[in-house]
C-alpha cells in the first residue's frame, strides 16, 4: 500500500460533473425546507439576531445581543449571516444559509482531497459518507459556528496533506496558502482553536511520524502575512473599541471555558463516544474496518502509510481534545467526521470493485443492526409511557416515528437482501438512498422535536407596542422574541448569558430589573409588557402567586403568554 500524501496525482477526467451531482443531490438535501421553520431558541435566534443587530446599527466590528455587547465569539459567521440577510431579506432561509452553504463546501473539500489522494471513486465515496453522516447532516441545517469552523479547520488539514505530498512549485505554494487563509478564517469564525487544533495536528504527525522534510518549503514568511492580513484586523479594531474585550476573549472565552466547568457545560469524559457513533450513522459499520486497513503493518510501516497515520492523528487528537475539555456540547466533534470519511471513502474504494467483498458485507451487516437498533428505539420512544413528558408532543411525532422506524427496517433488510443477489455495492446504494428517505422524514418530523418559540407572539408585539412602551422578559431570555420583534428588551430577574458588566450601571439598572420592580412600574401610568413561559406563572414564587397582581392577557400558545399592565 503506498503513502496516499506522496501518490502520483490520479488521472481521468470529470471532475466538475462529479461536483455538480454532488451540489445537485446534496444541494437538494441541504435545502429542503431549510427556511420552514421559526428559527429555534437560544442558538439560532442568537446567531441571527447578532448580525441583525450589527446591520442595524452600521457596526460590523463589535457584535450585539439584545442590544449588549456580545464578546464570546469572533465575527466570520455574523457577517455571512449579515450579507445573506441582505442579499435574500430576514427570512429563516437566509439566516440558515451560512450553515447550508459551508456543509456543501465541506463536501466538495472532503471530494477534491479524496480523489488527489485516492482516486475518483474515493473522493465521491468519501464525500458521500460525509454528506450522509447524521450529525454532519443535521449540523448543516442548523445556525451554529461549528459548521463554519469545522469546514476551515478541515480545509486547513487538507491543504497541509495534498501540499506536504508536492513538488516545490506554484500548486505547493497555493495549497500553503490556502491552509494560511483557511486557518485565519477558522479562526475569524470561533477564535484560537481555528489555528491552535490545525497546527497541532500538524506538529504531532510530523512529529511523532518523521515527517519533518516534507515540510520544506512551506512559505512560511509570505504565508504569516496571509494569516495575518485575514485574523488580525478585527482582533485589533475590537482591542481598541472596547479596552475590557481582550481579557474577556481570551481568558474568559478561551482559557476558562477549556479549563474549568464555568460555563456550564460539563459533561464526563465518554460523552463524545455515543456522539460520534451516532453521528457517524449509517457508517458505523464501516468505519472500523477501514481504519484497520488503512494502517495494516501497524508501526512498522508507518511512513509507508503516513497519509493514513495523519487523518487518524486528526481525528483522534480533535476527539481527546474535547474529550479533555470541561466543556461538552455535541457539535464540537464535528471536525473528527471529515477524517474518517476520507479513510472510510477510500476503503470503500478499494472494495468497490469485488461484487463479493467480504469487508464490503460485514460493514453492511453491522448498518443494518443500527438500523434495526434505532428503529427499536424511535418505536419505544413514542409508544412507552412516559419516555417523553408532553403527550400532546408524543401524539405529533408518533406518525413519523413510526415512519422512520419502518423505514429503517425495511431499508436495511433491502440492503442486506440486494448485497447477497446482487453484490455489496447494490446494498451500499440501498443504505445510501434509505437514509436518504430517513432524514426527509425527520426533517418533517423537526416541528414536534423542537422546543416551543416565542415568534407568534413577537409577531403579536411588533404589531402592538409602542415606541415609549417597556418590554420584559419574566425569569428568562427568549432570543427568538427579540429577533423577530427587531427590538431590546429588559429581563426580570434574570440574566442568561448577556454579559452585563460592559454596560454602564444606569443602563443595567435600567433593563435588568427584579419582580419587585416589576411591580412597581407595573402599577405606573406607562405601558409594560411582559413575556413570560406557562410553567413560570404557575410557579409558586412567581409573581402570579399573588392574587393582587393583576394583568391583561393579551396573547397566548401552548408554552407562552404576553401579558401587559393595560388591555
Amino acid at each position: 500500500m503506498t503513502d496516499p500524501a506522496s501518490a502520483p496525482t490520479p488521472g481521468g477526467t470529470g471532475w466538475w460533473r462529479d461536483l455538480l451531482w454532488l451540489a445537485l443531490g446534496f444541494g437538494t438535501l441541504n435545502f429542503f425546507l431549510l427556511g420552514w421553520l421559526p428559527l429555534a431558541n437560544p442558538d439560532e435566534a442568537r446567531y441571527a439576531g447578532i448580525p441583525r443587530e450589527m446591520l442595524a446599527a452600521g457596526d460590523w466590528v463589535m457584535p450585539r445581543l439584545n442590544a449588549v455587547p456580545y464578546f464570546e465569539k469572533p465575527p466570520l459567521v455574523y457577517w455571512t449571516v449579515g450579507l445573506a440577510r441582505e442579499l435574500f431579506g430576514p427570512g429563516e432561509f437566509a439566516a440558515r444559509l451560512t450553515p447550508a452553504l459551508f456543509g456543501l463546501i465541506g463536501i466538495f473539500l472532503t471530494y477534491a482531497t479524496g480523489r488527489r489522494l485516492y482516486g475518483r471513486i474515493a473522493g465521491l465515496a468519501s464525500a458521500i459518507v460525509l454528506g450522509t453522516a447524521l450529525l454532519y447532516f443535521v449540523l448543516s441545517r442548523i445556525l451554529l459556528l461549528d459548521m463554519a469552523v469545522s469546514v476551515l479547520m478541515s480545509a486547513a488539514l487538507m491543504c497541509f496533506i495534498l501540499a506536504v505530498g508536492e513538488a516545490s512549485g506554484t500548486r505547493r505554494r497555493l495549497l500553503f496558502y490556502g491552509l494560511y487563509a483557511s486557518a485565519a478564517l477558522a479562526t475569524l469564525a470561533k477564535g484560537l482553536i481555528g489555528f491552535l487544533i490545525p497546527g497541532a495536528v500538524m506538529f504531532l504527525w510530523l512529529l511523532v511520524f518523521n515527517q519533518w522534510r516534507r515540510l520544506v518549503p512551506l512559505y512560511l514568511p509570505s504565508g504569516l502575512l496571509v494569516f495575518l492580513a485575514i485574523a488580525a484586523p478585527w482582533h485589533v479594531l475590537a482591542a481598541q473599541r472596547h479596552p475590557a474585550w481582550a481579557e474577556f476573549y481570551f481568558v474568559h472565552e478561551h482559557w476558562s471555558r477549556f479549563t474549568t466547568t464555568a460555563h456550564g457545560r460539563f459533561e464526563p469524559w465518554w460523552f463524545f463516544f455515543p456522539i460520534l457513533l451516532l453521528g457517524l450513522f449509517p457508517w458505523m459499520g464501516f468505519v472500523a474496518g477501514a481504519v484497520r486497513e488503512s494502517v495494516a503493518g501497524g508501526w512498522a510501516r508507518r511512513k509507508e502509510n503516513a497519509g493514513a497515520w495523519f487523518m487518524l492523528t486528526w481525528a483522534i487528537f480533535v476527539f481527546l481534545f474535547f474529550s479533555k475539555s470541561q466543556s461538552k456540547l455535541i457539535p464540537y466533534i464535528l471536525p473528527v467526521l471529515p477524517p474518517l470519511a476520507l479513510l472510510t471513502g477510500a476503503w470503500l474504494a478499494r472494495h468497490w470493485q469485488d461484487r463479493t467483498s467480504t469487508p464490503l458485507r460485514v460493514g453492511l451487516g453491522i448498518t443494518v443492526f443500527f438500523c434495526g437498533l434505532l428503529a427499536t428505539a424511535l418505536v419505544v420512544v413514542v409508544l412507552k409511557p412516559g419516555l417523553i413528558r408532553d403527550a400532546e408532543q408524543v401524539a405529533a411525532l408518533r406518525p413519523y416515528a413510526l415512519a422512520m422506524a419502518a423505514i429503517l427496517l425495511i431499508g436495511g433488510i433491502g440492503a442486506h437482501v440486494f448485497s447477497r443477489r446482487h453484490g455489496a455495492r447494490t446494498g451500499f446504494v440501498a443504505i445510501v438512498a434509505t437514509t436518504g428517505v430517513f432524514y426527509c422524514l425527520l426533517l418533517l418530523a423537526r416541528p414536534h422535536i423542537e422546543r416551543a418559540g416565542t415568534k407568534e407572539l413577537a409577531l403579536v408585539a411588533r404589531a402592538k407596542v409602542a415606541p415609549a412602551d417597556r418590554v420584559y422578559h419574566y425569569w428568562a431570555f427568549f432570543h427568538d422574541f427579540v429577533y423577530y420583534t427587531e427590538q431590546p428588551v429588559g429581563l426580570v430577574s434574570y440574566v442568561d448569558e448577556l454579559e452585563v458588566q460592559f454596560l454602564d450601571p444606569a443602563e443595567r439598572a435600567r433593563r435588568f430589573i427584579d419582580d419587585a420592580e416589576l411591580r412597581r412600574q407595573w402599577a405606573g401610568p406607562g405601558r409594560v409588557w411582559l413575556l413570560v413561559r406557562q410553567r413560570d406563572m404557575r410557579h409558586e414564587k412567581s409573581i402570579f402567586a399573588d392574587p393582587a397582581f393583576r394583568y391583561h392577557l393579551i396573547a397566548a400558545t401552548r408554552s407562552h403568554s404576553l401579558l401587559s399592565n393595560q388591555p
